[in-house]
């Protein structure tokens, strides 16, 4: 659901929050155009739900804690951000943080999930376990969240698992990931991947950047 405007039901370019924008009021993402098509019509409420755009931190924050107690998921990933990062006047948390994270993780969050694995891969907020840490974020990648697919690759290539990273990476890079194209292509002038796998790539990545532009 992160990767297709709500409204218009199209894909949204990597990075998604570059080419949209994300409303606490219904926790649900638009695409920066139908962002403007709102705006343009001289709507300058939420584009999807109507509800009045908070005007500050407090308002903001309210209106996740309100999704939060009805155990939105999606809600409770963004808590756990605020509690991360110290966003929207709350103090940085990250063990509250990685709780809400767990939280969300079991109500269907693979956004969250992919967070979590961060955590733990880092040692943020709990004690540090890279295992732990790359094993949730292929059960994130298996959901379809292409950053983790894209740091499967990168973990497999640290380990000296050429042929496994490059499968991970072909992968994210045909779904649009700017950043699995470069590993493969840095890969390719260490003589890790070959040209043919490359271009693979390359041309993987044009063709699902250019189906989002079509959009």
């Amino acid at each position: 659901e992160g990767d297709f405007c709500l409204i218009c039901s199209l894909s949204m370019t990597l990075p998604t929050a570059e080419h949209s924008g994300f409303n606490v009021c219904c926790m649900k993402r638009v695409c920066v155009g139908c962002n403007f098509a709102a705006q343009k019509r001289g709507m300058f409420d939420c584009a999807f739900c109507r509800t009045p755009i908070a005007r500050n931190d407090a308002d903001r924050l309210t209106m996740v804690q309100t999704r939060v107690a009805k155990k939105d998921p999606v809600a409770i990933n963004n808590l756990a951000q605020q509690y991360f990062h110290g966003g929207l006047g709350l103090q940085k948390d990250a063990r509250r943080a990685v709780k809400c994270w767990e939280e969300a993780v079991e109500l269907g969050s693979v956004d969250a999930l992919y967070s979590l694995a961060s955590c733990y891969r880092l040692g943020n907020g709990v004690e540090q376990n890279e295992a732990k840490g790359f094993h949730l974020y292929g059960k994130a990648a298996m959901q379809g969240h292409v950053e983790s697919r894209c740091n499967l690759g990168i973990y497999e290539g640290d380990q000296g698992n050429y042929d496994r990273a490059l499968r991970h990476l072909l992968i994210s890079a045909k779904m649009g990931h700017k950043n699995s194209v470069e590993t493969i292509k840095r890969a390719f002038m260490a003589g890790c991947a070959t040209k043919e796998q490359y271009v693979e790539a390359l041309k993987g990545y044009q063709d699902a950047v250019e189906e989002m532009k079509s959009h």
